[in-house]
């Protein structure tokens, strides 16, 4: 019989969780990076991404109350739609939010500045909260508190510094708006995804069929929020940040002048360790689920003494460490975008196979299948490539 983890998480915890695991790359890297390729029509997808997210939060939240245990949608596949659903999804988790976890490491050493090599902090910040993790989740949900809290403050006073020294003319652009909203909606979407975070701990939420669901509106609506403040400080900024690019986030910091361009980068190293630090969490307890079914080594499945899964812990930090030491933070973004949108739809047919009346459901995997097509080319080669790999595996495994 498998070892269970402890449900020691609550409301509060759960969100916490929820929002440490969007604000990082989402407030302080896609939104900037988003504006350089797509302008004005970040303000419109913002509330549509927004949209888009509740639908599939909505899916992962009612599976979450069926099926309380770790492993999200790899669980919900397996138990709805068969094996290879359930693989293919915990598969897309493991290449999605590895990548995302490179990408949130690198955003944050972009945001230090330090006078060496950027892969070094990362690779120094992936380490350290690995061990954090390692400790256990009281400690980490402490941790994920404080960064969180600094996390708000700064992207505030950012939003309220931004409008003070706000350009006093600045015409919308309807033509950014018409050729950029359908590809930057996509992009966006995966900066509301770190909700399933909350659905991936199901076994350590106490009574998950109604802190979770309750837990995934709170963080998306305060999400959406926080993107529309950084959204509207930005452009109220001109074009100096919207339409220029920004590299590793970095650009979000020279916005504001004097003690402020302080405070925004204290939040945005903050943030990042905030995104980076639940994405390992996450991540381990996929690596978890997938041991326990013999997708994965079954000593990935093992527990300690305190409940909890360290070797699984280890062995999420190795493949992020590994894309820090020669990934790119924009690709890894773009690669993200893919197998999120797979992800989450493979969590709107789980749900759907228990439901097929839920409107919400039918809407979150519409939405899925239309964005992937805004997905660049070359990222669906790859995308597919790696999730016929990962089928071969487990083909080779159950042999």
């Amino acid at each position: 019989m498998a070892q269970v983890l402890r449900r020691e998480m609550g409301l509060g915890g759960a969100i916490v969780t929820g929002l440490g695991s969007i604000l990082g790359t989402g407030a302080f890297v896609a939104i900037g990076v988003a504006s350089g390729l797509w302008g004005d029509a970040v303000l419109v997808a913002i509330p549509i991404a927004g949209a888009v997210a509740v639908f599939n939060g909505l899916s992962s939240a009612f599976l979450s109350g069926r099926f309380p245990v770790a492993g999200g949608t790899y669980e919900y596949g397996y138990r709805t739609l068969g094996a290879s659903w359930g693989f293919t999804a915990g598969w897309l988790f493991l290449l999605a939010k590895t990548a995302s976890a490179a990408a949130a490491a690198l955003g944050m050493a972009a945001f230090l500045d330090a006078p060496w090599d950027p892969r070094i902090t990362a690779g120094m910040a992936v380490v350290v909260l690995t061990a954090l993790v390692l400790a256990g989740l009281k400690r980490t949900i402490l941790v994920n508190s404080v960064l969180v809290i600094v996390t708000v403050g700064a992207l505030v006073v950012f939003a309220f510094a931004a409008l003070a020294q706000a350009s006093p003319q600045l015409p919308i652009e309807g033509d950014s708006i018409r050729l950029g909203l359908l590809p930057a909606i996509p992009f966006l979407f995966v900066a509301f995804t770190g909700y399933g975070r909350i659905a991936t701990l199901g076994e350590e939420v106490r009574r998950p069929e109604v802190t979770i669901p309750r837990a995934v509106m709170w963080t998306l609506a305060l999400a959406v929020c926080l993107y529309g403040l950084v959204a509207i400080g930005g452009r109220a900024l001109g074009g100096e940040y919207w339409g220029s690019g920004i590299e590793g986030g970095a650009t979000l910091v020279d916005l504001v002048t004097g003690p402020y361009s302080v405070v925004v980068m204290i939040g945005g190293i903050a943030a990042m360790l905030g995104a980076l630090l639940n994405l390992i969490l996450g991540l381990s307890r996929v690596w978890l689920a997938m041991g326990r079914r013999n997708d994965m080594p079954r000593r990935l499945s093992r527990l300690d003494h305190r409940s909890s899964p360290t070797t699984a812990i280890s062995i999420s930090a190795v493949p992020v460490l590994i894309i820090v030491a020669v990934g790119d933070l924009a690709v890894a973004w773009s690669f993200s975008a893919f197998t999120v949108l797979l992800y989450y739809g493979i969590t709107n047919l789980s749900a759907l196979a228990l439901d097929r009346r839920r409107w919400t459901a039918w809407l979150g995997l519409i939405s899925c299948a239309f964005l992937s097509f805004y997905v660049p080319l070359s990222v669906w080669v790859i995308g597919a490539a790696l999730v016929s790999l990962g089928l071969v595996w487990q083909v080779r495994r159950r042999d």
